[in-house]
């Protein structure tokens, strides 16, 4: 708990405007928190898991996009590297977020597909494998891991529109998720649990003595505090439950982190294999990845001008040829982590087939930061694929109905998420 929420916690009798204010701190915490396994039977249906990969600084949509549409494309250069996995996966054009504008600062909209996000008018909304993690991530170790190439910065918001820091070393995540902690430490991590359930017991204690005080919309508000106040509690106890618990047991060792942080594709390459890891243990089911843009030279032969300026390209050819060489190799890289899911069988099925994997981008175009026609592919997690779905380009379809379908293929009964009009039309469940 930060100072200022302690300050609050401590006082004898709470005001009304601070326990409203101290809920909106609250709330933020139990995406943060680990959750109790409730292990299926041998026997159960594998489960259903989502990654989101998303970029900095886009894809050339005339590189990535094939020229036809539907089942009979033929392989854009982007994609001639995935050609023996094309029916695992497919390509989505003319879509992108509606009203979601801001260049770079559109990538706080990327998974939360919220106008406001990238405007600087209002805060954000909770982004969609936070919603996944928050309805169904309750059977594992880490709800949610929201990683990045570099940096701190990820497309992953708590309902409060809170952004989650992300980790970028994998040497640290193998860490965290197969490296059991010391005793001491166990200990430390159950007590901080159970001081976290004493202070949400005084806080719920002192709310409810203000709720006769309250009017009818407060007390609503309250209501919803309290409820809200419980599930964390619940989590905090089963955060206790999981510090007592050993990790899983991997055949890998812990890897040893890039230090130049040009290799981009490196990077990305060793965090998909952490990311295959914690699918393949079940250690979470919801993951987010975000490559942002590298200022310097990717180390690939015949890229000699830095990642960024690349992408600002602003038409000149030998710098779309140069960029072009970058990102093939991220497509490439990202054929290779769909193939290591297909190869992982977890019940009788792949990890890809019950997995969704996305890569997109906020950026369409990069060297003129729109955020219109998105590059986005799409594999796995049991709809058909092998198709190039193409959309208006200057009437976009709205990606945000691709969440609803993915919720709604995750058992969630919503018919919405952020701006969406429906499921995403032409994504059909094999």
């Amino acid at each position: 708990m930060g100072q200022s929420t302690s300050s609050i916690y401590g006082r004898d009798r709470l005001t009304r405007r601070t326990i409203l204010r101290g809920a909106g701190v609250t709330l933020a915490l139990p995406w943060l928190a680990a959750s109790a396994a409730r292990g299926a039977g041998k026997d159960a249906e594998a489960p259903r898991r989502f990654v989101a990969m998303s970029l900095g600084l886009g894809l050339l949509s005339e590189n990535l996009n094939p020229a036809e549409p539907g089942r009979d494309y033929k392989p854009s250069p982007y994609l001639e590297a995935l050609m023996d996995i094309r029916d695992r996966f497919t390509v989505i054009s003319g879509s992108s977020h509606p009203g979601v504008t801001g260049g770079h600062r559109a990538e706080a909209s990327i998974l939360s597909a919220n106008p406001e996000a990238g405007s600087g008018r209002g805060k954000n909304t909770v982004s969609i494998d936070q919603y996944l993690a928050r309805r169904c991530g309750g059977d594992t170790r880490f709800p949610s891991l929201v990683l990045a190439s570099s940096g701190g910065n990820s497309p992953s918001y708590t309902e409060n529109g809170a952004m989650i820091p992300a980790e970028d070393s994998p040497s640290r995540l193998f860490q965290h998720l197969f490296v059991d902690d010391a005793p001491a430490e166990r200990k430390r991590q159950a007590y901080r649990a159970r001081q976290g359930r004493s202070v949400l017991d005084l806080v719920s204690a002192d709310a409810k003595r203000l709720m006769g005080e309250l009017g009818a919309g407060d007390r609503d508000r309250l209501d919803g505090y309290f409820t809200s106040v419980r599930d964390l509690e619940q989590r905090l106890a089963e955060s206790e439950a999981w510090a007592n618990r050993p990790k899983p047991h991997v055949d890998a060792t812990r890897p040893v982190d890039i230090g130049n942080p040009n290799d981009f594709i490196g990077r990305q390459k060793l965090m998909q294999d952490m990311i295959r890891l914690a699918l393949q243990t079940d250690s979470t089911r919801y993951v987010t990845y975000h490559l942002g843009g590298s200022g310097g030279v990717v180390p690939l032969p015949g890229v000699e001008q830095g990642y960024h300026n690349l992408s600002h390209h602003g038409l000149d050819e030998e710098k779309l040829r140069q960029l072009a060489l970058v990102e093939i190799e991220i497509v490439r890289a990202w054929g290779d982590f769909l193939r290591s899911l297909m190869t992982t069988e977890e019940r009788g099925v792949s990890l890809l087939d019950r997995s969704a994997v996305m890569l997109t981008s906020n950026l369409g175009n990069a060297s003129s930061h729109r955020n219109t026609n998105m590059p986005v592919l799409f594999a796995g997690g049991g709809f058909k694929h092998g198709q190039h779905l193409a959309f208006d380009t200057k009437n976009n379809y709205p990606l945000p109905n691709l969440y609803v379908s993915l919720l709604q293929r995750h058992g969630v009964e919503e018919d919405t998420f952020a701006t969406a009009t429906g499921t995403f039309r032409g994504l059909e469940m094999a």
